[in-house]
């Protein structure tokens, strides 16, 4: 027990060691990216703002990558003082000094997944919401039980269009209503269609109502029919997606109550349910990845060659990763199940790394 707890917790000083450095180096190639994109009226200190919300996200992609070095740097670190040597030298199989790692490991990827996950979707949807009042307009797109609620906006105006359903690429509205408002804010005009489809730059409106809205008016009194109505906009299929597309933006611990929503607002839930799995299956994608790197650079120093095999450990850690990223787009396309692209892919590598390192220890 002492010997795991020991390699745990080198493991775990050796992680936060190399997500420090991470961490800065993300966070100052974003705040250079910031500043370049960032509009005349945006000041530094929003800059530096939108900057640490969009750091969570940012080290959460990185975090394979920080979980391989911190391995890499490990067992390197192990072979240099002899301790493996050691270790095998007492009776113990190389195997035990991966047992506190590969522990620590699957606690990082649960952590990720129940803590860093949520507060990713909420900073990286806090970004988002603060990026688009400093550039202006722009869309927002919520899905409830009542139904799907947008918001579209520009120099003239916003409107907040509500509907009960639509098509799977969110280009046609059903039983919807729209309410402008002026610049000022006041609400100005409310129409309801039975159907509207989105187009080059407007809405296409059939059997509409319009009540005008204002102080001293009689809104049904003055209300009009029309069969057809178009309706400028500024959205378009991919800015409706992109609102709620990502399913980063939605905590793990709703993704199945929202793939839920979405199938029942007539979304296609594919992309949700992928990244579902994928969520719960990245502790063990983690762990695989710590075992790749064991396998790699367990050895003994004096064989030489430790620099090939630290960058052949990368380069599988990255092959593993794009791979990872392959299978999600068959999952999206609807080529695989999102069962088999979420769990596929970690078992695959886990079963490589148990192999390499089997080989290695026992062959």
């Amino acid at each position: 027990m002492t010997l795991h707890l020991y390699f745990a917790r080198r493991f775990g000083v050796m992680f936060l060691a190399v997500g420090g450095s991470v961490t800065l180096f993300v966070a100052l190639l974003d705040l250079i990216e910031q500043v370049r994109a960032a509009d005349s009226g945006v000041t530094f200190r929003q800059v530096v703002g939108l900057t640490l919300l969009n750091l969570p996200s940012g080290l959460y992609e990185f975090l394979p990558l920080i979980v391989i070095l911190a391995a890499i740097a490990l067992f390197l670190g192990l072979a240099r003082s002899s301790e493996l040597v050691v270790t095998r030298a007492a009776g113990r199989s190389g195997l035990a000094a991966l047992i506190g790692p590969v522990l620590v490991a699957a606690l990082i990827g649960a952590l990720a997944v129940a803590v860093l996950n949520p507060l990713v979707a909420a900073t990286s949807t806090r970004y988002a919401e603060l990026r688009e009042s400093y550039e202006g307009g722009g869309s927002v797109l919520s899905i409830g039980r009542e139904g799907l609620w947008l918001r579209q906006g520009d120099a003239g105006g916003q409107t907040v269009i509500r509907a009960t359903r639509t098509n799977p690429e969110a280009t046609v509205l059903y039983d919807v209503s729209f309410v402008e408002y002026a610049p000022s804010g006041g609400p100005e005009r409310r129409i309801d269609a039975r159907r509207a489809e989105l187009r080059d730059g407007a809405w296409d409106l059939s059997e509409v109502k319009v009540w005008p809205l204002g102080p001293g008016i009689n809104p049904e009194a003055r209300a009009e029919r029309a069969e057809r109505l178009s309706l400028s906009s500024s959205l378009t299929q991919e800015r409706i997606r992109d609102s709620f597309g990502k399913p980063s933006a939605v905590a793990v611990w709703r993704l199945p109550d929202f793939i839920g929503q979405l199938e029942e607002a007539g979304f296609s839930a594919r992309r949700h349910a992928v990244w579902l799995q994928m969520e719960l299956a990245r502790p063990l994608f983690l762990v695989s990845l710590v075992i790749v790197a064991a396998g790699f650079t367990m050895r003994h120093p004096r064989a030489g060659r430790a620099g090939p095999y630290v960058l052949a450990a990368v380069l599988l850690g990255f092959g593993l990763h794009y791979i990872r990223n392959f299978a999600q787009i068959l999952g999206e396309t609807g080529q695989i199940t999102p069962w088999v692209a979420g769990w596929t892919p970690p078992v695959a590598a886990l079963l490589l790394a148990m192999g390499l390192i089997l080989h290695r220890e026992e062959g």
